[in-house]
């Protein structure tokens, strides 16, 4: 069934996904946001979370080129603006604004709704290099059984992820009070630092390009 063409391409899939949807690096994130929360409303807010990304990341692994070509988006374009989402949400967390604390049942609700679809599936779970990563490896899949790797590789990363961050949550109650508070601030910190690489990233390409248009004029 696997060959010396599907069994390296199978690796690739699978280490790729899981270094790029990074649930070790969302961990911290979903812990802090959700620190207020009890383990039945995190459940809810993770399970949400991980069915976005998975739908979105499958979305534009099969049709990401068609998308980006009807609505002129690139690659880059998405990454620039992703760094900015998360700059904001890093910012936020920096200055502790992330909590549910002393909220009415309908400001939790939105606050859940909220936190599940920006930053945790997006760009958290399913950022512009997971979905680049998609889309390039359904481009390279020549046959069925590669394109149901790229698919497979997709989904078992995210249940593997899921379960990853189900555990995550009894660190809540070790932690205690002021642990998620400096935990919460450090994440904040390393969130806009991930969010300037991700927008260097995605402009440096840019500019190399007009650049090299310049030149050539």
């Amino acid at each position: 069934m696997f060959d010396d063409k599907t069994l390296p391409f199978l690796f690739i899939c699978l280490t790729s996904f899981f270094s790029l949807t990074n649930p070790l690096g969302t961990m911290p994130v979903f812990l802090s946001m959700t620190k207020e929360m009890d383990n039945n409303q995190r459940k809810a807010i993770l399970k949400r979370a991980v069915m976005i990304a998975i739908v979105i990341l499958l979305g534009f692994t099969f049709c990401g080129q068609v998308i980006f070509t009807v609505f002129g988006i690139s690659t880059n374009g998405f990454r620039i603006a992703a760094g900015v989402i998360i700059m904001k949400i890093g910012f936020d967390m920096l200055n502790a604004q992330y909590t549910s604390a002393k909220m009415s049942a309908e400001e939790e609700q939105a606050y859940a709704r909220n936190i599940t679809v920006t930053p945790l599936a997006i760009p958290m779970l399913c950022g512009p290099g997971a979905i680049a990563n998609g889309i390039m490896l359904m481009d390279q899949a020549t046959n069925w059984l590669m394109m149901g790797i790229v698919v497979g590789s997709i989904l078992f990363i995210y249940a593997l992820g899921y379960i990853i961050l189900r555990a995550s949550t009894r660190l809540v109650s070790i932690l205690g009070e002021t642990g998620n508070n400096v935990m919460m601030r450090l994440m904040g910190l390393i969130l806009m630092v991930i969010a300037v690489e991700c927008f260097v990233g995605g402009i440096k390409p840019i500019l190399i390009g007009i650049i090299k248009a310049g030149n050539g004029l």
